[in-house]
């Protein structure tokens, strides 16, 4: 197994999309949240992320897991509207 197929080279399933327009596609791009301040990296959708992370990485887990971890930290602020007139 190649290094970029395995542990923090592995490829999210689906790039996740920044708010400043990049993106991450290699578990290793997470990495910016090494670079956090310390008040929003102890958020907990912050710290289930980076566990999440290390599991996926370290264990073999899913990345999607990765994936999910890291979404849900970026949208935390949020707000989800219904929009009723959808089909």
């Amino acid at each position: 197994m190649s290094e970029l197929s395995s542990g923090w080279g592995r490829e999210f399933d689906e790039q996740v999309a920044l708010p400043d327009g990049g993106k991450l596609v290699l578990l290793r791009d997470a990495a910016y949240i090494t670079a956090l301040p310390a008040k929003e990296a102890a958020l907990a959708e912050w710290q289930a992320t980076i566990e999440a992370l290390i599991l996926v990485a370290d264990l073999g887990g899913p990345t999607m897991f990765a994936r999910i971890g890291v979404v849900r930290a970026l949208n935390r602020n949020v707000e989800r509207v219904f929009n009723s007139s959808g089909k």
